[in-house]
This record gives C-alpha cells, structure tokens and sequence, in this order.
C-alpha cells in the first residue's frame, strides 16, 4: 500500500450550512456539489476534502458515533484499478485490520473499509469517474 491519502470525508449535520462556510465563507471551489448528499473539494495535489451529509454517510459506512458506532469520517486509498481495491484490503487483514469487503457501490465505484488499530476508517476504493483520476495525480 503506497503511503498516501486521497480523501478526508467528514460527516456534517447540516450540508448546506458546511457548503455555505466552506464554498462562500472561505472561497473554496467544489469539484462535485451533490444536493443533499456530499461536496467534494480539491485540498491538495492529490487531496480531497469530502463534506458528505451525515445520513448519506451513515447509510455507506455505519452508525455515527453518538456513543458507540463508528466514528463520522473515513480516510480514503483511491487506487488505479479495481483489483487493487481487494489487493489492499487483504494487506490490511493480513496486518490484523477488521476488514468490510469491497462492494460495487451507486456512484460506480468499487470500495472496502479496513479499520486501523483505534476503530478509524479506512475507505480503499477504485473510482473510476473525474475524481478518481483527479486523486490519482491523473488529468480529469
């Protein structure tokens, strides 16, 4: 697994309240604005910031914590192919993570979690739209 992060999603109680700080409050540009579900913003080179509706996430990765359940953000491994995705996550178990398989997903992507030794999310995914490529370091 290279050493890198793709995307940082936080999960966000009111999205047009955060799309309204982040995009008109800070002058911030969306790489993909999607009513009600997620805004996605180039944060790097190869960074993404993903503010994304928090029943939206809820649905896709789990129980936000409110107690227990999963913590409300991921961190993202976007990879090149959708091999790769499966390759990934068998590293991970190999090194001890709680790993969710790898699923076709809506948006038509391919993507699996693994959980780091504190519970944190780890989202490895082939996306194979504008984004993926822009992750990747590959033009759009």
């Amino acid at each position: 697994m290279d050493q890198r992060i793709s995307f940082i999603t936080l999960a966000v109680a009111d999205l047009d309240a955060t799309r309204r700080f982040y995009l008109d409050g800070l002058g911030w540009r969306a790489e993909l604005d999607v009513a009600g579900e997620v805004v996605m913003i180039k944060a790097g080179a190869q960074l993404v910031l993903s503010l994304w509706d928090a029943s939206a996430f809820e649905r896709e990765v789990g129980p936000i914590v409110r107690g227990d359940g999963i913590a409300p953000l991921t961190l993202a491994h976007n990879v090149p192919t959708r091999g790769e995705v499966d390759d990934v996550l068998a590293v991970a178990a190999a090194a001890g993570a709680e790993v969710a398989p790898a699923e076709d997903r809506d948006w038509g992507g391919y993507t699996g979690y693994f959980a780091d030794p504190d519970g944190f999310r780890w989202e490895v995914a082939w996306n194979p739209g504008a984004i993926g490529r822009l992750v990747l370091g590959e033009e759009a």
